[in-house]
């Protein structure tokens, strides 16, 4: 399994042994870095990836707050030199807290936890399913990237875990959509909106 992670670090010199750091390690694919929260920021929020190295005191945003922006979070590793956040860190469910400054050790085991807990993830039974032309289609991706993908207008959320064809849509009553497969669905409080579009169709 390899990750592919980002690091932000106002540091150049903490930016340099990371990236340093993770060059040594296979199973880690560096994307980018930034020096600049703010540019990291706007980065994540268009972009995915599996891990994040974040420091927590820079200027403009600090890396609890830039954290807690993210729409869909990576994994999260905090890099610091203050002890005091740890306790903020972890309520982020950060895989670890380096603290600086960081041996290769200290971070090859962060990095080790790191890797479990993607596979972890990837072998529960949590993965996502995407209901597409009334098949199940397993996918790792989140459902909001597979939507992106989908031709507009053609495909529509209705729940966390699922994704409907609009033309095998055979009925729809109360908060069950029916499919041509006879297979039902649900429609989740979050997704309620796409019930009053069909309606005015």
């Amino acid at each position: 399994m390899i990750l592919n992670c980002v690091v932000i670090d106002d540091e150049p010199l903490a930016l340099d042994l990371i990236r340093e750091y993770i060059s040594k390690i296979p199973k880690l694919n560096l994307l980018t870095s930034f020096d600049d929260a703010i540019a990291g920021e706007a980065f994540l929020q268009k972009n995915s990836t599996d891990l994040l190295f974040v420091d927590i005191n820079m200027p403009d945003i600090t890396g609890l707050d830039l954290v807690r922006s993210l729409a869909e979070r990576p994994m999260i590793i905090f890099t610091t030199a203050y002890g005091k956040f740890a306790v903020e860190g972890f309520e982020l469910d950060a895989v670890d807290y380096l603290l600086k400054p960081i041996s290769f050790e200290r971070f090859s085991r962060a990095v080790d936890k790191a890797i479990e807990y993607a596979k972890y993830k990837r072998s529960t039974k949590d993965d996502r399913i995407a209901q597409v032309n009334a098949k199940s289609a397993m996918t790792l991706m989140p459902l909001k990237k597979v939507l992106e993908k989908l031709p507009a207008g053609r495909f529509e959320r209705i729940h966390r875990s699922y994704i409907v064809a609009v033309d095998k849509i055979k009925s729809i009553q109360g908060r069950k959509v029916r499919l041509d497969s006879l297979v039902e669905l649900p429609v989740s409080d979050s997704y309620a909106d796409f019930l009053k579009r069909w309606k005015k169709n």
